[in-house]
């Protein structure tokens, strides 16, 4: 295409003397043409160096689908999913892209994105072994009722445990992270939680198969459902309170819904819930070597780790907004713990005896487990 200087110039020099010079202009208008042509000649040659070098250079040559349950709006995946995400990017030089699917968008039901890994539906699930328990015996010791302290010195006493005692439960797939959320509050509509008679006959949500026996010793009345459905069944009161970290309280506007959270005082919770971070394991081995590296330099037990912490912080976040919204707080202290540990002493005792029944030290494990957090619990305070 022409300039428009161009086109003046040639324009003014037919003007002044093309009725005079045939000939020289003539000649000046073949020179214009193959001005033209070169300079279309050098600009083409430019656009396509730099597309060269700044796109096609950074073309993706691996998109993996990461699928989890949680809004895109959740703390999760604004505060590590996509950070990690774009660390791998940035690092493999655009050669992987981590497309993330919120919301179950590529279709199931949240029990089901440990299989989609498995199966090849998707690259990488983010999901709790929780929803289907029966599966994961060993990882469930870590969500029996005060084993659980912090999420960063938890999440790394999972990931050592499941490594050195029970790798093969869960050789089906690439794991990337092993971590737990904080020890879980309750979050109530209606009369607040204060001591343990306050839980007779409550219809309180239960996200694990320890945490529904615990509440059910402690005379609640437990019902299992995936975090996402907690907001439709409070509000529709299906239950009246709900088991869940602070963490998740802004994606399920449990600031709004709930009026009084009660927290348990003392160094481990009621409950935690374990997740996995899983990649399928023909996508994994299919990867170049170099490509393997990157994924391997942001997954392991240093990626346990800063998952953990990030679940810490994001508690102060959800406290902060429910303290806003002025809703309630209380909490159950030492004294009265007591007869809350000695109440569900009979899920930690059924936990070892199945496990003794694999024939499994079912109380050597427990006690791994349980001194695994605090030997990570004392790194993480010094």
């Amino acid at each position: 295409m022409r300039s428009h200087a161009v086109m003046r110039l040639g324009d003014a020099l037919l003007a002044a003397g093309a009725h005079k010079q045939p000939k020289l202009t003539s000649k000046l208008l073949t020179l214009l043409a193959n001005s033209f042509a070169a300079t279309a000649l050098f600009l083409t040659t430019l656009l396509f160096t730099t597309l060269l070098f700044t796109g096609f250079s950074h073309a993706a040559e691996v998109t993996l689908r990461m699928h989890h349950f949680l809004p895109a709006t959740s703390l999760d995946q604004e505060g590590w999913m996509e950070p990690w995400a774009e660390k791998i990017e940035k690092e493999s030089n655009g050669r992987i892209k981590v497309s993330i699917y919120p919301s179950m968008q590529l279709g199931g039901k949240p029990q089901q994105l440990f299989d989609q890994a498995r199966n090849g539906i998707v690259d990488i699930i983010w999901t709790l072994p929780g929803y289907t328990p029966s599966r994961f015996q060993m990882t469930s010791v870590f969500e029996l009722p005060f084993v659980a302290s912090s999420a960063e010195a938890t999440s790394q006493a999972f990931h050592t445990f499941i490594e050195k005692y029970a790798p093969e439960e869960y050789q089906d797939v690439h794991v990337l992270s092993l971590h737990t959320h904080a020890a879980g509050s309750f979050h109530i509509l209606g009369k607040p939680i204060e001591q343990i008679a306050d839980l007779e006959s409550l219809k309180i949500r239960a996200p694990t198969r320890a945490s529904g026996e615990a509440l059910r010793l402690l005379g609640a009345n437990p019902l299992f459902m995936p975090a996402p459905e907690v907001p439709q069944a409070i509000s529709k009161g299906v239950i009246n309170a709900a088991l869940l970290p602070f963490e998740v309280v802004p994606s399920l506007k449990l600031d709004e819904l709930a009026e009084s959270h009660t927290l348990l005082s003392g160094a481990r919770g009621l409950y935690t819930a374990t997740f996995i971070l899983a990649m399928n394991k023909k996508k994994y081995d299919s990867l170049p070597d170099d490509l393997k590296a990157i994924i391997d330099q942001n997954s392991g037990i240093a990626l346990s780790k800063q998952i953990g912490k990030a679940m810490d912080d994001f508690e102060k976040v959800g406290i902060a907004l429910a303290k806003k919204n002025g809703n309630h707080f209380y909490s159950i202290n030492a004294d009265q713990l007591k007869e809350w540990e000695n109440r569900v002493k009979p899920v930690r005792e059924d936990w070892v005896a199945k496990v003794n029944s694999q024939n499994k030290n079912g109380e050597y494990l427990l006690r791994q487990a349980e001194d695994l957090v605090t030997q990570y619990e004392k790194s993480r305070q010094l």
